[in-house]
């Protein structure tokens, strides 16, 4: 069994109810067992401002899928939500990124892991690190040493799990 992290956000259509349903959606993923789910926080969108705030959470899986695999089902996941990637940073109503998997370095087309730009996102590293303390980020580091980093970005604990 591998461990994967995956990031999770919403911010159309009752977005904490997407969330809630889109870590059921993970856990119903085929060799996948959902280990863990973070609480949801709420934050300021990041690069286009002009809509609403998001909600986000992360999830930790245990899985037999091989990245590339894990990926497609969760652009699968996001597809059936009806995720339209029209606009960068834009609004969405699903949004789910590969953030770890093992301890590995993966740069494939279509595959950057860890996701490169976590380490300077509050919406992932809070959450991430609710559910793993002492995750380090290969070829970046301590998460908890990232977090400090993020200090201006704005993130609200909206419940606990």
């Amino acid at each position: 069994m591998h461990t994967a992290f995956i990031a999770l956000g919403s911010n159309l259509d009752d977005p904490e109810e997407k969330v809630h349903q889109g870590i059921a959606a993970l856990a119903a993923l085929p060799h996948t067992r959902l280990s863990a789910a973070s609480s949801l926080y709420r934050s300021a969108p990041v690069g286009h401002a002009e809509q609403p705030d998001f909600v986000n959470a992360v999830a930790q899986l245990a899985t037999t899928l091989a990245p590339q695999d894990l990926l497609a089902a969760l652009l699968a996941i996001e597809k059936q939500f009806g995720r339209v990637r029209s606009l960068r940073n834009g609004p969405r109503v699903l949004d789910l990124d590969l953030l770890l998997y093992d301890a590995q370095s993966i740069d494939v087309p279509g595959l950057a892991v860890p996701h490169p730009r976590m380490h300077q996102r509050a919406f992932v590293l809070a959450p991430l690190l609710e559910l793993a303390p002492a995750c380090v980020i290969p070829g970046i580091g301590p998460a908890a040493d990232w977090l400090a980093g993020c200090a201006d970005q704005a993130i609200v604990r909206l419940t606990t799990p």
